[in-house]
């Protein structure tokens, strides 16, 4: 299982997305259980970016997207929109 880093940014820009979009937390909150079990799991949607964006991947959740880094250990959440 790997363990999900929050980033400084990442932090403050999910409180602010989740404060004017309550109706996603538990969504949100499912999709960070399955990034730790399986960040590539048919049901987040995953996308590896290739090019300026190498090393970054993206899930979706409905109309959220999250943006990370996957290791072999760990998940560094990088942006939510």
């Amino acid at each position: 299982m790997r363990s999900l880093v929050f980033t400084d940014r990442y932090s403050k820009r999910a409180a602010s997305f989740l404060h004017l979009h309550p109706e996603v937390v538990s969504q949100y909150s499912k999709a960070l259980q399955l990034l730790q079990i399986n960040p590539r799991h048919p049901s987040l949607r995953p996308v590896v970016y290739e090019g300026r964006l190498s090393g970054v991947q993206s899930v979706s959740l409905n109309a959220v997207t999250l943006e990370m880094m996957v290791t072999e250990k760990e998940v560094v959440l990088i942006s939510i929109s």
